[in-house]
């Protein structure tokens, strides 16, 4: 989910003061308005207060594809609008290129992606038997592949035809949908419909909590030792810049389960505002990391080694690997397998911690047999 050097002149000082964190984290014009809390910073918003969507922020989606869900409808600009201080996104039921109802898809893809942070979204959804609003996430690269390789997060999720439920749920190539192994956890919650709701993320190295208001929906973290079987990525693809997406789909695999009721439209799908924060780690962090300890070989996948985290006062924002002295490979996640080296052969193997304010551990040194 950025650093700057400040120059000891006037001017440079003075936007430091007006424009930035003590880490430079560049806190933008339209979002002076939002604290900084417990070391988040304000990176981008959109309070839509505008008379027009603010297109330098926004993607909006011209395509009847809806992402091979089987939706009903086709996804149209003209669908979607700012009004009384809301985006709205609002479904109708009318036969256009070829599909029987229209609807709305926006996404900040290129325009705002993030790798780790906290994101907001207040938004009230639409009810009835056949909708199905979200508010959530795709890598904006696919550094691992495409879907569901490089992942995918479900902030939030609702289908009209359960009234007070609402889902949280991640996709990766080990847990998605299609091999019915995706990870999530659903809630009983009033006023979906009815009351503007804060839907929320937050995103740290190798964890997301989901959020309804102040109630957790969903957390998710990776743990190596429950998942020897498959490459890190396979597990845990989030540590890569992701982008986030509003839609309002209509039928589809999991909101047209029971039908669709052409008698409920139009419905609009509105939202009050988005807010992304990040953290400011680097001004936080006032402490080396400790060694990392406990380094186990899987069991189940060849060549694949895994440590238990160190402490640090804030966070880990990577480590490096070393082979014989020369650094071979870097990696987010505790855990790595090696490749491409020559079967048979022993190499001395040094790992250490790297956090947000480039503090490295102690190394730890052990010697690997490459099979």
């Amino acid at each position: 989910m950025k650093k700057i050097n400040i120059l000891i002149i006037l001017f440079s000082l003075a936007f430091f003061i007006i424009g930035c964190n003590d880490n430079g984290l560049v806190i933008p014009d339209d979002c002076k308005h939002l604290e900084i809390v417990d070391g988040w910073v304000p990176i981008w918003c959109d309070e839509f207060n505008e008379d027009e969507l603010n297109l330098e922020k926004w993607n909006v989606l011209d395509t009847g594809w809806g992402g091979g869900n089987n939706e009903a409808q086709y996804y149209s600009p003209k669908n979607i609008k700012v009004e009384s201080g809301n985006l709205v996104i609002t479904a109708k039921k009318e036969d256009y290129q070829g599909k029987n109802y229209t609807s709305g898809r926006l996404h900040t893809q290129y325009k705002g992606d993030w790798l780790y942070g906290k994101i907001i979204v207040r938004a009230k959804l639409p009810g009835g038997r056949g909708t199905w609003p979200a508010i959530w996430m795709l890598p904006s690269n696919n550094a691992y592949g495409t879907w569901p390789k490089s992942g995918e997060i479900d902030i939030v999720e609702y289908v009209g035809y359960d009234a007070d439920t609402l889902y949280g749920t991640i996709h990766t190539e080990k847990f998605n949908h299609m091999k019915g192994t995706q990870l999530g956890n659903s809630l009983e919650y009033s006023g979906i419909t009815t009351d503007f709701i804060e839907y929320s993320l937050i995103w740290t190295p190798g964890e997301i909590e989901l959020y309804v208001d102040d109630v957790r929906l969903s957390r998710f973290a990776y743990v190596p030792e429950f998942n020897q079987d498959a490459e890190p990525n396979q597990t845990w693809p989030f540590d890569q810049p992701f982008h986030l997406i509003l839609n309002l789909a209509i039928g589809g695999n999991l909101g047209g389960v029971r039908g669709i009721d052409p008698d409920i439209f139009p419905v609009s799908m509105y939202i009050d505002y988005v807010r992304v924060y990040q953290k400011d780690y680097a001004a936080l962090d006032k402490t080396q990391p400790e060694a990392i300890s406990e380094i186990r070989v899987s069991n189940k996948l060849k060549n694949m080694i895994y440590w238990k985290k160190p402490l640090d006062d804030q966070a880990i924002d990577y480590y490096e690997i070393y082979l014989d002295g020369i650094l071979h490979d870097t990696t987010r996640l505790n855990a790595y397998v090696f490749k491409k080296l020559k079967v048979g052969n022993s190499y001395d193997v040094k790992i250490l911690a790297v956090d947000f304010s480039k503090r490295k551990s102690p190394a730890i040194e052990f010697e690997l047999t490459y099979k």
